[in-house]
């Protein structure tokens, strides 16, 4: 996907968010730390473009929620900012990359620490496959099927596919 197919895809998930909610009255997005938080951005303006409407934009960190805690790094910048309160609305969790699912569960663990949302739906870029958890997209930008060994890396300028390199042990 280059950065077009990126524009369209978040017009189009922009549009079925609408036709969902019937409108966007009591919706919210929270973007996932940290590649969901620049999407949640371009998706609050594709919805300001359609309806007219700002829909208000939170950030959250499941850092401390993963069930692999440990494993992968906490980052100092990777913030939760939820600003508004969630109980009644209906939350649109906004990732870049759906893989395992694990950070979506996660997610949905940090959420109910700010309250009970409506619903609780779930718009992501690009979903590889590999599921681990029974969690499936409501929004999904491109299916991208991908081996485990690859890397799905989502920029203002489009979508790239890489092979991982283990590193030779140190010695």
């Amino acid at each position: 996907m280059d950065a077009e197919d990126l524009r369209r895809a978040i017009t189009r998930i922009a549009h079925e968010i609408v036709e969902h909610n019937q409108g966007l009255a009591g919706c919210v997005l929270i973007g996932l730390q940290t590649g969901g938080v620049p999407l949640s951005g371009r998706l609050a303006e594709a919805l300001k473009q359609i309806e007219g409407v700002d829909v208000p934009i939170g950030t959250l960190d499941v850092a401390f929620y993963r069930d692999d805690i440990g494993l992968r790094p906490v980052l100092p910048e990777a913030v939760t900012d939820i600003p508004f309160e969630l109980t009644g609305k209906a939350v649109v969790l906004v990732d870049d990359v759906l893989f395992t699912g694990r950070t979506v569960r996660a997610a949905l663990d940090a959420l109910n620490d700010y309250g009970r949302p409506r619903s609780v739906q779930l718009a992501v870029m690009i979903d590889r496959g590999h599921r681990e958890l029974p969690i499936r997209p409501d929004y999904v930008g491109k299916n991208l099927p991908t081996r485990r060994d690859e890397m799905v890396d989502v920029t203002a300028d489009g979508v790239d596919v890489g092979t991982m390199e283990k590193r030779a042990a140190q010695r």
